[in-house]
């Protein structure tokens, strides 16, 4: 549009001919030649334009195109469900190798690990397993499940694995040689909390850090029980 049209107005074909001779009357009026027709003021800051066929007219100014956008509700706000992360280390009197083979065996995991009730190697995928966790964790009995796979380890160094499906979880062990007859095991699971612990998430990291604590304890036991079998040389 030139600088000084501040209205353009496309006529319908039964009113063309009126307007073509209104037009002629008045030097403000010119036509172009895509029919639009412009009305030309310095002080006008508006415009109109009526598109050819049909019935609505659009009003528009400067001054609502300054206006703030009007806000249009979402239709959808998903939830970021927060992560927390715990990590615990105890030091155990087997060498690195013993306890990283103890610690692979992930089917015996429940015989020390206190809220976790199953695990079950995929037989057609050794790598996957399938976990199961029941305990009372602060007042709520709670049960869940999910598949996870493990990643590829560093042998006699860590063991590592993320859920591929149900409650979301991924984590570590790993190992650090202490002497000959000693290491440092250091175990981190960083997960998702559920919405039904939402509620007491701040309570939960520390609640949970205590389990793995108690859940160390016990392989660091079961460890030695299972190196004192071992033949020496």
């Amino acid at each position: 549009m030139a600088a000084g049209a501040a209205c353009c107005y496309r006529p319908a074909a039964a009113g063309r001919a009126s307007l073509d001779a209104f037009a002629t009357s008045s030097p403000s009026l010119r036509p172009s030649s895509s029919g639009v027709f412009f009305i030309s003021s310095s002080s006008s800051r508006w415009w109109m334009r009526r598109r050819r066929g049909e019935g609505k007219v659009k009003i528009s100014s400067s001054s609502r195109a300054r206006a703030k956008p009007m806000s249009r509700p979402a239709l959808f706000s998903p939830v970021a469900m927060e992560w927390q992360e715990c990590s615990t280390e105890i030091e155990v009197d087997v060498p690195c190798s013993v306890a990283y083979q103890c610690y692979s065996e992930r089917e015996t995991i429940p015989q020390w690990m206190p809220f976790i009730s199953s695990v079950k190697i995929l037989e057609d995928k050794p790598d996957q397993s399938r976990w199961t966790l029941k305990y009372e964790i602060l007042g709520r009995d709670v049960e869940f499940s999910w598949l996870a796979r493990n990643m590829t380890p560093t042998k006699n160094q860590k063991i590592h694995w993320r859920s591929l499906e149900g409650l979301q979880n991924r984590g570590a062990v790993r190992f650090f040689p202490k002497s000959s007859s000693s290491c440092r095991v250091q175990l981190t699971v960083a997960y998702e909390v559920p919405e039904i612990l939402a509620p007491v998430a701040s309570a939960l990291k520390p609640f949970l850090e205590g389990l793995l604590m108690q859940g160390l304890e016990r392989f660091a036991t079961f460890a030695k029980e299972r190196y004192s079998k071992i033949p020496q040389p």
